[in-house]
């Protein structure tokens, strides 16, 4: 059964009760640095590109700065992440491209950023929505299955799932909700065993295979046996 408006408003409620002020948790300090973060996140956890990037942002700002670093040294610094070798290669073309074609400035525009090489749809709504302040919503893997799960906007692919998303999202929650929904993902509703007792959306959520909390087991003190949970 579809989520009513009012579900939904009170399913992103509960997100922003519980998370007021979502950030991405990619470390950036620039709209360059972000495009160049989510490009290597692709296949790869936001953790290990952060560790990646910490020292590679303090010499590789800016296109400029990046193509002067050059692809092998680049390669150097991301080797830890996963298809480190095509994602350098595409690291570089992407900023010669932004110094060629953009004054070596990210584009605030969806068809010249998945121009870029290795930006794709999802990358470029990142970048848009952080960045730029757009109201996109950017489907991975951990909004994908909140969205099929939860059932809030079940899709068979990506687009479908962020075209569910963006039509049944209310336009006050809509700058946020690409945020709330992969940390919701990430953290509690993860692949393999959902962390449903402890969701805020868990009565809402339409999932048939919740997840119940561990049993109590009996502790045996003084010859007497009682429960964890008194202890």
């Amino acid at each position: 059964m579809a989520f009513s408006k009012d579900e939904v408003n009170a399913f992103y409620a509960a997100l922003k009760k519980s998370n007021p002020n979502p950030e991405t948790e990619l470390n950036h300090s620039n709209p360059y640095t972000l495009l160049v973060a989510v490009v290597l996140s692709a296949q790869a956890t936001d953790k290990g590109v952060n560790k990646a990037t910490e020292a590679l942002f303090k010499i590789a700002d800016t296109p400029e700065k990046m193509v002067k670093l050059g692809e092998e040294k680049l390669s150097d610094h991301i080797k830890t992440i996963g298809l480190y070798k095509g994602k350098a290669k595409n690291v570089i073309a992407l900023s010669k491209l932004l110094i060629a074609k953009h004054g070596g400035k990210v584009p605030e525009n969806r068809e010249a950023l998945e121009e870029l090489p290795g930006v794709g749809r999802k990358s470029a709504n990142v970048v848009l929505n952080v960045c730029f302040g757009h109201k996109t919503i950017a489907v991975d893997t951990h909004i994908f299955r909140v969205a099929n799960r939860t059932g809030l906007a079940p899709g068979k692919d990506v687009r479908e799932v962020e075209d569910g998303l963006m039509a049944v999202t209310p336009d006050k929650y809509l700058l946020n909700a690409h945020h709330w929904l992969i940390l919701h993902g990430r953290y509690t509703c993860v692949a393999r065993l959902p962390k449903c007792p402890v969701c805020v959306v868990r009565d809402l959520c339409r999932f048939e295979d919740k997840t119940v909390p561990p049993p109590v087991k009996p502790v045996k003190t003084s010859g007497k046996l009682i429960s964890r949970a008194k202890r």
